[in-house]
């Protein structure tokens, strides 16, 4: 029916430009007429999105600004990780076995492994891990960095797996209430199809699919349609993105991908790269020893921060300071080879494990509290950022370190810990007999803190960051690990009680002390 074909064709041009925009187009054909049932906008994934974009106004029929709002953030977040080459092949097709939440964006492909430890082991033997659990916790942090990509039974799109992958930029699908996991035979079953730990895996974070088998990757690559619209995004923005970048791999990727500096780098990631010698610093028995263990680090951090201020050069670096639980960096039971590189016995080892286990981690012995109790390891962070600092300065680089205080919910913790940083800067200034402009601020993410906000200020802190993670389960009493499971119903049936108190409505806050 070439007739009808072509007819069709003409209408589909003539909708295309009423409408400016790709359509979905019911249609019908009877008796050879066609009869046009409906259009609407059709719908579209990253990569479609943009070059549907791009297409549209090189023909004309929208502008560059129009274009702009034709993509959305999730378009492009999924543009930006790696992506499975063909997700419309056969191969992928029936490789699918399962589907979950798509809890952080990406493709990933590794070896199966069911716990934290096997993880770091692969990784350290440059082996990619998919870290498969029934749900992930804090003390599994060591085995998310080191993963490729993330997969849990339970939990949604705020659940720790999902919440710490989206940080990372790490692939994670939650939520497949059919994955049943046998740590025993270390053996995943999922529809039917039963895997052991070694096999290869596939996650697609993007739609939630876990596949069978080791599917072909392709890199992100700002080039071709995205590196147009990248290009008109350039000039249209009237602010700064700033990446969350912590290694100097991420801050170069960064900087390639236009970052205009790095809002947050977590120390605390960098030691993921150092465990022997974290660990040895946190299960040291004596100051002596522990003290012993922080030198060891002192070089490595320095190293690291000097790479992020190369890629970075003239641009602002944020650097928070050691935050998390010191428990997350050792795991949950001692062995022989562990007691080993910390130079203790297994039954000493354990006692320090058990000595180090809270109730309540995160919001027992960390941020600022661990820095007010170990000041020794602020001193050494903040030792190592000016060092670098100065090391960057003397081979042309220009750096720009902003210092934070992590997690403060009075005054006098933030004054502690930006006495240390500062006095430390004096010394390094000193013996170098140079200096760089440094500015030192503080995060923002315990209630208390945001209404002593213009207190801290007062005290000198130069620029705020906000933890909104934390600031949110604290402000509404949520855990962000477990809030998935109930807050569909909870918002369902209490629509308005998460609205904000209407500024005129507020009652005046009574002076508080710091």
């Amino acid at each position: 029916m070439p007739k009808v074909y072509a007819e069709l064709m003409k209408n589909v041009d003539i909708l295309e430009k009423h409408f400016k925009d790709m359509q979905d187009i019911e249609f019908t054909v009877q008796e050879g007429q066609l009869f046009l049932l409906q259009t609407r906008s059709g719908k579209r994934g990253g990569k479609a999105a943009v070059e549907i974009a791009v297409s549209l106004e090189s023909e004309g029929l929208v502008s560059k600004d129009q274009a702009l709002h034709m993509v959305t953030p999730e378009h492009l977040d999924i543009m930006l990780h790696p992506q499975f080459k063909d997700e419309d092949s056969a191969e992928y097709t029936a490789a699918v076995i399962g589907e979950g939440l798509p809890a952080s964006p990406g493709a990933a492909v590794g070896v199966i492994a069911f716990t934290t430890e096997e993880t770091e082991r692969l990784y350290a033997a440059g082996t990619a891990a998919i870290l498969v659990r029934d749900e992930t916790s804090p003390e599994d942090v060591g085995g998310m960095f080191a993963a490729e990509g993330i997969l849990t039974a339970r939990g949604g799109m705020t659940s720790h797996a999902a919440v710490v992958a989206r940080g990372w930029g790490k692939p994670c699908v939650c939520g497949l209430a059919d994955l049943k996991i046998d740590e025993e035979t270390k053996t995943l079953t999922l529809n039917g199809i039963t895997l052991k730990e070694g096999d290869f895996l596939s996650i697609n974070g993007g739609t939630g699919e876990v596949l069978s088998s080791a599917v072909e990757l392709a890199a992100p690559e700002m080039s071709g349609a995205l590196g147009t619209f990248m290009e008109w995004v350039d000039d249209a923005r009237k602010m700064d993105v700033l990446a969350n970048a912590d290694t100097p791999k991420d801050a170069d990727e960064a900087r390639k991908n236009g970052a205009g500096g790095i809002g947050l780098c977590r120390t605390e990631h960098m030691f993921f790269d150092h465990l022997p010698e974290v660990r040895r610093m946190i299960m040291a028995p004596d100051e002596e020893k522990k003290q012993a263990a922080i030198d060891e680090l002192l070089p490595l951090q320095r190293a690291d921060f000097e790479g992020i201020f190369t890629a970075m050069d003239g641009l602002p670096v944020t650097i928070r300071m050691l935050d998390p639980p010191l428990h997350e960096f050792v795991p949950h039971a001692a062995d022989a080879e562990l007691a080993a590189s910390v130079g203790l016995s297994v039954e000493e080892c354990q006692a320090t494990i058990a000595r180090l286990a809270e109730s309540n981690p995160m919001l027992g012995l960390r941020g600022c509290r661990l820095g007010i109790t170990s000041p020794e390891i602020i001193a050494m962070q903040a030792r190592a950022v000016f060092e670098a600092a100065l090391d960057a300065k003397v081979k042309g680089v220009t750096p720009v370190p902003k210092l934070m205080v992590p997690l403060i919910g009075t005054v006098a913790e933030y004054t502690h810990q930006a006495d240390i940083i500062k006095s430390t800067a004096e010394a390094v200034f000193a013996e170098r007999g140079d200096s760089v402009a440094y500015s030192l601020g503080t995060m923002i993410e315990v209630p208390r803190a945001a209404l002593l906000a213009s207190e801290v200020a007062a005290a000198g802190a130069e620029f705020f960051s906000y933890g909104t993670n934390d600031l949110t389960q604290m402000t509404y009493g949520y855990s962000r690990d477990d809030v998935g499971s109930f807050m569909p119903v909870h918002l369902g049936a209490t629509p308005t009680s998460h609205s904000m108190c209407p500024i005129g409505n507020r009652p005046n806050r009574p002076n508080q002390s710091p």
